[in-house]
């Protein structure tokens, strides 16, 4: 009989999927987890996977939301954020005023992003700019940067590793890097033996999520499918949390 991954006792876990900026999705997933009751004295931690702005219209009013909740839980509760790819690229950003990355950016999804901060795009025309950036730059409150700063490119409970594109076959856990982490894709889904835990994921959409012997992928697509997934982790248990599509 395989081993079954599991958590320590008196703990469940939800890991959530890509948001990218639908915070009307965000708030119907936290009801349906918030609805589920643990037997008491259970610690309820939830692991975000990454991936909280672009492409959705909502990024900055996601991110205000998850600042809220972190400081409304209790200590032993305090959920984790993880990095994704896209917060990646707005930290690098706003660190470097990168117009290349800037142009990049604007076309996987921060158009979006950018519009949800305020910026009028048609003021420049289209044009992506050092202006652009540092009108963008004055826009981002204190508090998000703090937020993106704080990211964290992995998390581990007993046998899983929680992280948002995946893990590079051959290197150790606790030895990967933070680009493959969060950027990650063909060398991490090709492969198909067990790693050292189950690695729970985003990043890469599939229609519904997937439940794989070495890992899990809970990002449905949300901003295009209008389904935000999570999945639930107790003990040797595991279930799915969904919006409807």
């Amino acid at each position: 009989m395989p081993h079954l991954p599991a958590l320590p006792a008196h703990l469940r876990i939800y890991a959530i999927g890509d948001i990218h900026g639908r915070l009307d999705l965000l708030k119907q997933l936290m009801e349906k987890i918030d609805a589920e009751k643990p037997t008491p004295g259970t610690i309820v931690k939830k692991i975000f996977l990454g991936d909280y702005i672009d492409r959705g219209l909502q990024s900055k009013q996601v991110i205000d939301y998850l600042i809220n909740l972190s400081a409304t839980e209790t200590d032993a509760q305090k959920p984790h954020f993880i990095l994704g790819n896209h917060e990646q690229v707005m930290r690098e950003l706003l660190t470097t005023y990168d117009v290349d990355l800037l142009q990049d950016w604007l076309r996987f999804g921060g158009r979006e992003t950018l519009m949800s901060y305020g910026i009028r795009l048609i003021a420049f025309m289209g044009t992506a700019d050092v202006a652009m950036l540092t009108k963008f730059a004055n826009k981002v409150p204190i508090s998000h940067i703090e937020f993106l700063k704080k990211l964290v490119p992995s998390v581990t409970y007993g046998d899983y590793f929680f992280c948002h594109a995946g893990a590079r076959p051959g290197i150790a856990l606790d030895a990967q890097n933070e680009k493959d982490l969060a950027w990650i894709r063909r060398d991490f889904l090709a492969h198909s033996m067990p790693f050292e835990k189950m690695i729970v994921h985003g990043h890469t959409i599939n229609e519904t999520a997937e439940l794989l012997p070495h890992r899990i992928n809970v990002d449905t697509g949300a901003y295009a499918t209008g389904c935000l997934t999570a999945i639930a982790l107790e003990g040797t248990q595991q279930w799915l949390v969904q919006t409807r599509r």
